[in-house]
């Protein structure tokens, strides 16, 4: 099976999908109902029309007595029916906008709201490129139900009705043959309906995939350039949009066929009408004004069921849409909030004590990444985790924030389950400094408080100076007023890591966790940021992981991980003495054994070590 297969699923779809978006409308219905009473204005005036003129051709034009006073009357009223209708039209197409555009602005942001609470395990599932074509591109296509489906839908369906209406009040007899027709669209309605439906899904889910798949690439792209894969990526891409280009093809084919066919079927229809009724006009049964309504209102007839096929790729295109947001708004967020959480009084008297007490965790189930974790950290102490890759250091931390759940044990802040916190309270005490950096588009202020309105800019300030980063920033063209672009492709690496040990200092967490945070700073970089956070780690719990063993020498307490279990914890001096894992790590690396080769006195207290920190 080839990728492009592999990653083709269709999904299930259904008026069901539709109805779950509905609730979003609600807020709307009386706008909705304006447009209705405007469908029923514009379509009274069209059906009026060619009444009006088999009035006017059967009383005034070829009566015996023809009327040129009535002619004028009649050509006044259909002027004022025609004004009546196109301001009805333009109101209700108005209305109608502004109405679904408020409904896909509510799907939108509660979409975008629902991902946001989302665990991290959601995100594992689910790829970045088909998240954002649900919020933007699957939206856009409900969009169309609201604002093209849902007004052809009233609009036409009611002018069939009427013009149904019309043809029997003018003559039962003639207007029965005429209906004679509606059984055959129905056929051949149900006859298109499965392969068009096939159609429409192919086409969506391919597209899908396809942005899915350039997005993927485009965040990717310095790894396709460096390991040479260009040409392996874009095979993949054009056979992506080819089998797209296939699924519109067969899609378009098929709608087209589908129009053509009822419009063959109308043609049949007025040429029965003229038939049928100009026999009768011939024999004096009805007059030819009667005739020509016959044959407008006929071909009026066929032009709303036409409509309606035409929008039938809306409809399916729409339910296939609302079928993958429904997907993912039904998904409930594994990380919830309790309850009755801690209180913002108690979360602000926390000094920073983590215990892990027998975690177990696994990122698939059967396959652990820890097995059976337990430590505890005294507050305001510094703590390393060292070990091999895979060891599970980063899943540590990751449960640490919340982003996962364990499935045995339980973590603690303080004597108090990290379950029992809000999540926004849970991340102001405990805050992460990864290698890599994300920084949005906005001013370097904005980037530092990540928004907050309530961190001042002398509190930025402060942290700025905290960290080193001060001097670097009042070098940008606008000092803390700078615009970054996206990621901060305007800054370098380390200054980009700057900016975020900056962001985390003035969020002043009571818990700090560098994750790899250095590993990509060069030497002069790195030394700075190493005297700001031996500044900003004082009173506050430090817990580092690193692969440079250099950055954890005088750490409190080093814990050392393999295989998701802990092999050993001591200082950096009763790790390398009992010659185990980490000796072999720090043989490995030509880290110093002792704290006094870089000519300082020997640390003694867990006081000096805050002023030895990183």
């Amino acid at each position: 099976m080839s990728q492009v297969q592999a990653k083709e699923q269709l999904p299930a779809t259904g008026m069901r999908s539709l109805t779950r978006l509905l609730p979003f409308a609600k807020p709307y219905w009386l706008q909705f109902t304006v447009v209705f009473i405007l469908v029923v204005i514009y379509n009274g005036s069209s059906v009026l029309q060619p009444y009006l003129v088999k009035v006017a051709i059967d009383s005034d034009i070829s009566g015996p007595h023809p009327n040129a006073h009535g002619l004028l009357w009649v050509s006044v009223i259909y002027i004022a029916a025609v004004v009546i209708g196109v301001v009805a039209n333009f109101s209700q197409i108005m209305m109608l906008q502004y109405a679904g555009q408020n409904v896909i602005k509510s799907i939108r942001l509660r979409l975008f709201e629902h991902i946001e609470k989302q665990s991290m395990s959601f995100f594992d599932r689910n790829a970045l490129g088909r998240l954002v074509t649900n919020v933007s591109s699957d939206t856009e296509t409900v969009s169309q139900f609201f604002t093209q489906f849902f007004l052809s839908l009233v609009r036409d369906g009611l002018s069939i009705l009427m013009i149904m209406f019309a043809m029997l009040e003018l003559n039962v007899r003639i207007g029965l043959y005429c209906l004679i027709v509606i059984p055959v669209i129905f056929a051949v309605s149900l006859l298109f309906r499965s392969r068009l439906k096939g159609a429409y899904q192919a086409t969506r889910t391919r597209l899908s995939n396809v942005v899915s798949f350039l997005a993927e690439n485009l965040a990717g792209m310095r790894l396709i350039q460096i390991f040479h894969q260009e040409n392996r990526q874009e095979r993949i891409y054009e056979a992506m949009i080819e089998s797209h280009r296939q699924a519109n093809v067969r899609e378009y084919g098929l709608s087209t066929l589908f129009n053509r066919t009822l419009e063959l079927l109308g043609k049949v229809a007025v040429s029965s009408v003229v038939w049928f009724g100009g026999g009768a006009v011939l024999h004096k049964v009805i007059l030819f004004g009667t005739l020509y309504a016959y044959i407008t209102y006929i071909q009026n007839f066929f032009a709303p069921i036409n409509s309606i096929t035409q929008q039938w790729n809306t409809l399916q295109s729409s339910m296939v849409a609302a079928e993958r947001i429904s997907r993912v708004l039904s998904q409930t967020p594994q990380i919830q909030d309790p309850a009755q959480p801690i209180t913002p009084v108690q979360v602000g008297q926390l000094r920073g004590g983590v215990v892990f007490d027998h975690v177990t965790f696994s990122y698939n189930p059967g396959a652990p990444v820890l097995r059976d974790i337990s430590f505890a950290i005294e507050p305001g102490a510094m703590i390393g985790f060292v070990g091999p890759t895979g060891a599970g250091k980063s899943s540590l931390m990751s449960l640490l924030t919340r982003f996962y759940e364990p499935e045995q044990g339980a973590i603690k802040i303080d004597g108090m389950d990290i379950s029992s916190f809000a999540q926004d309270d849970l991340h102001r005490v405990v805050g992460l400094l990864q290698q890599d950096v994300h920084l949005f588009t906005g001013t370097v202020l904005d980037n530092i408080r990540l928004f907050r309105e309530d961190v001042s800019e002398q509190a930025v300030v402060a942290a700025a100076q905290a960290v080193g980063a001060h001097d670097l920033i009042m070098r940008l063209p606008k000092g803390y007023h700078t615009l970054l672009l996206g990621k901060g492709a305007n800054l370098s690496m380390g200054e980009r890591q700057l900016l975020s040990f900056a962001r985390v200092v003035a969020q002043n967490p009571r818990i700090l966790i560098l994750d790899e945070a250095t590993a990509s700073l060069d030497s002069q970089t790195e030394e700075l940021v190493q005297r700001g956070l031996a500044a900003v780690s004082a009173n506050r719990t430090t817990i580092v992981i690193a692969h440079r063993l250099s950055t954890i020498r005088h750490a409190d307490q080093i814990y050392v991980l393999e295989r998701g279990a802990l092999k050993e914890h001591g200082t950096h001096e009763e790790l390398v003495a009992s010659g185990g894992l980490y000796a072999n790590l720090v043989a490995e690396s030509g880290v110093e054994t002792s704290r006094q080769t870089d000519g300082n006195p020997p640390v003694q207290s867990q006081s000096a070590h805050v002023a030895a920190r990183l």
